[in-house]
């Protein structure tokens, strides 16, 4: 669940099974999440890229795959990890290919995007693939708008 720290950061972080129907799931914990947080205005947006992040992740890494959501210092960031050391590529698709836009959603619906590879003391590797969202606070403390 939701974790805020005294300085106003908060975070959530949730380890999935490689399980598809985990996606939907997901959904609904990052919109209560948002909500809770007051981001309910990201909430799409933010919903549709974890949703991008997931799929590909679960169809394509090696677990443990884990979904982490922070909000600090103005911006709120996603970031998804597998183990897999393959990066996610852009495919060159025609105009009616169903799959494979992924990484172009995502790059469309958040202000920065990037993979950040992994690599741990015991040759296990992996990527952290994140998007993030600058914030700026009005007023109400119930607005978060974008900049």
């Amino acid at each position: 669940m939701p974790d805020s720290t005294p300085d106003g950061a908060r975070t959530v972080c949730w380890d999935l099974p490689c399980d598809l129907s985990m996606i939907g799931k997901t959904r609904s914990m990052v919109r209560e999440v948002l909500i809770s947080w007051a981001l309910e205005s990201l909430a799409d947006d933010v919903v549709l890229v974890v949703d991008e992040l997931l799929a590909n992740a679960l169809s394509y890494g090696k677990p443990p795959v884990r979904l982490a959501l922070s909000a600090e210092g103005g911006e709120l960031r996603v970031q998804v990890t597998d183990h897999a050391a393959e990066r996610p590529r852009h495919l060159h698709l025609g105009v009616e290919a169903v799959h494979g836009r992924g990484l172009t959603i995502v790059e469309a619906l958040a202000h920065e995007c990037g993979v950040t590879p992994l690599s741990g003391p015991s040759g296990t590797s992996g990527k952290t693939v994140w998007a993030c969202w600058r914030l700026v606070r009005t007023n109400s403390r119930r607005n978060a708008e974008l900049t």
